[in-house]
């Protein structure tokens, strides 16, 4: 892990992971192989993962606020809810079998990819919501913020999802209300990893930095070209991330 010909690889890792899931997430799909494959264990590769996915969704959250596409305000009740969740999460992990998660997430993430197909005008506009923001705030922010804390693939999508779905938001205010829950679930896990020792920070920060340059570059993409820009990479993303869970989970074993 000290060769310096390792830096550009990890920076450019990063760079290419946070420009794609400041988009429509799924950055872990680039990023934890990447760290497997330099030999670190798999709880210290989820752990370094966390430092350097955390600079990337920072970066995201601030651009999208900055440009007015969501309001840090009126996420305060997400942000806290989905801090817990994480929290909760990544402490069960230690505890819970995730076999059942395993074989279910690939099943959802098809099932949201086809929604999505089959519906041409999903997110392009605003929608009448169907929950009020307080109460979708206490209640996705602590299951999605527990179960990306307890297992993480897929967050983003099912973020998404909701927010268009349930909030009734398109899908540039969603992507931008996803990458803030995204930035408050990956600090809050963070902490538990940090404090159980599962974190390299050499290639975490690295990586880190490449984070921030691919978020900022992504973010000002989504915002200069829009929701039809979104929709495809956001399918895109959910199909491959649902290949990589389906072979992993049915049929690497």
């Amino acid at each position: 892990m000290s060769s310096l010909w390792l830096a550009p690889v990890l920076f450019g890792t990063g760079f290419v992971a946070g420009f794609v899931d400041s988009i429509a997430g799924g950055g872990g799909l680039i990023t934890v192989p990447a760290l497997l494959s330099l030999g670190l264990s798999p709880t210290d590769a989820l752990g370094t993962n966390k430092l350097q996915s955390t600079f990337g969704s920072a970066s995201a959250t601030w651009h999208y606020a900055r440009a007015g596409v969501m309001d840090l305000r009126a996420c305060r009740l997400g942000l806290i809810f989905t801090c817990v969740g994480a929290l909760l999460g990544a402490l069960a992990v230690q505890l819970i079998s995730k076999k059942f998660l395993e074989l279910a997430i690939p099943v959802l993430l098809i099932v949201i990819a086809a929604y999505t197909i089959l519906r041409p005008q999903f997110g392009e506009q605003d929608a009448r919501p169907r929950m009020k923001p307080n109460s979708f705030a206490l209640l996705f922010g602590l299951t999605l913020g527990f179960y990306d804390g307890f297992f993480g693939p897929g967050t983003g999508s099912f973020w998404a999802m909701a927010c268009v779905l349930v909030l009734g938001q398109n899908l540039l205010a969603a992507t931008g209300y996803t990458k803030a829950m995204n930035f408050a679930s990956n600090l809050a896990s963070l902490a538990v990893f940090i404090v159980g020792g599962k974190v390299h920070y050499g290639a975490g920060l690295v990586m880190g930095i490449g984070q921030l340059m691919g978020a900022r570059l992504g973010s000002k993409t989504v915002l200069k070209r829009g929701v039809k820009f979104i929709r495809p990479v956001f399918i895109g993303i959910m199909l491959v991330l649902t290949a990589k869970l389906i072979y992993q989970n049915y049929f690497s074993r």
